[in-house]
Order: C-alpha cells, then sequence, then structure tokens
C-alpha cells in the first residue's frame, strides 16, 4: 500500500497477516524531488582538476592549526611532490567536497580526492601515508587492520577538539 505524505515524499508499509506469529513491517520513505542546484554531475564539473595533474588533492581546514601543521608535515615527507593541497574553504575546496559527497560546508574532516575516487577522515589519513615518503607507507599498511569504526572514532575525538588544543589560525599555509 503507497500513501501519499505532506511534503512530497512517499510512504510505502507492507506487512504480514495478523495470524502470523512473527509479523514483519517494511516501510521505506522516498525523499522529495531534488533542486536543480543538487543535480549537478560534480565528477564532471571538477574534472578540470585533473585533466593536466593527475595527483590528488588532500583538503584540509585551512584555519586549523593541527591541519597546517599536517600540511608542513607531509610536504616536509613528500620529496615527490606526489601531493596538491587545497583549502576546505576555497571555492575550489568547496567544488571538491561536494565531488565527495560532502557538504561544501564540511570542514570536519581531511580529504583526499584523487581522480576516480575520495577519502575522508581515517581512511583520507592512510592513503596521505601511502603517497608520502618511507616509513610511513609501512605505518599505513599496519594501520589499515585496525577496524575503520575505531579509527573514526578516534579521528572525530581529535577533529572535533581541534582548536580547544591546537587553535586557529588568521592565514591558511598556502
Amino acid at each position: 500500500m503507497a500513501l501519499l505524505v505532506p511534503g512530497g515524499g512517499v510512504r510505502l508499509r507492507l506487512s504480514r497477516p495478523a495470524h502470523v506469529i512473527r509479523p514483519v513491517s517494511v516501510s521505506a520513505t522516498l525523499s522529495p524531488p531534488r533542486s536543480d542546484a543538487d543535480a549537478v554531475d560534480w565528477v564532471e564539473a571538477t574534472s578540470n582538476f585533473f585533466e593536466k595533474d593527475t595527483r590528488p588533492i588532500m583538503l584540509f581546514d585551512g584555519v586549523c592549526n593541527l591541519c597546517n601543521g599536517g600540511v608542513r608535515f607531509v610536504r616536509n615527507n613528500d620529496r615527490n611532490r606526489r601531493i596538491r593541497f587545497e583549502a576546505l574553504q576555497s571555492e575550489s575546496g568547496r567544488k571538491l567536497l561536494r565531488r565527495s559527497g560532502r557538504s561544501r560546508d564540511d570542514i570536519s574532516s581531511v580529504v583526499l580526492v584523487e581522480k576516480d575516487r575520495s577519502y575522508i577522515k581515517s581512511e583520507a589519513v592512510l592513503k596521505i601515508m601511502e603517497y608520502i615518503d618511507l616509513p610511513f607507507p609501512q605505518l599505513a599498511f599496519f594501520l589499515q587492520f585496525v577496524p575503520l569504526f575505531l579509527r573514526d572514532i578516534a579521528y572525530d575525538n581529535v577533529a572535533n577538539n581541534r582548536y580547544a588544543f591546537f587553535g586557529r589560525s588568521d592565514s591558511c599555509e598556502i
């Protein structure tokens, strides 16, 4: 049975007859149609970032002292310059966030954007470690065996308190 609900959504509810010992209900809600702004193909819209330079792009919070220190660390340990950098607050950073399936104003996580894939939170950190010099690729190999949910809990605890522990800066590292 399909029911129209106010707001343009559709609610579908299926249930077994009452004489069944364990009734099961399934419900699904379809959201209203997206606006034209949400219909943008962000991979296509940002493909020019990878036309001439296929190196991945590390997105970071440009006013966070911890993040700026992370950029300096990666630069110092990336002798072959295999990673590019962009602040999350920049227009390019916002477009690449959308490409990665994030809100354009979401500055809660470091993001690594490759030509065909994006990495968020602890996965981004491990992927960045794979690109920089020894011994970090080996360390990333061992850290991948820590379950993702545990890595992301640790990541979120640091990310949520980064301004309190490390402060903010008035300027971006790049």
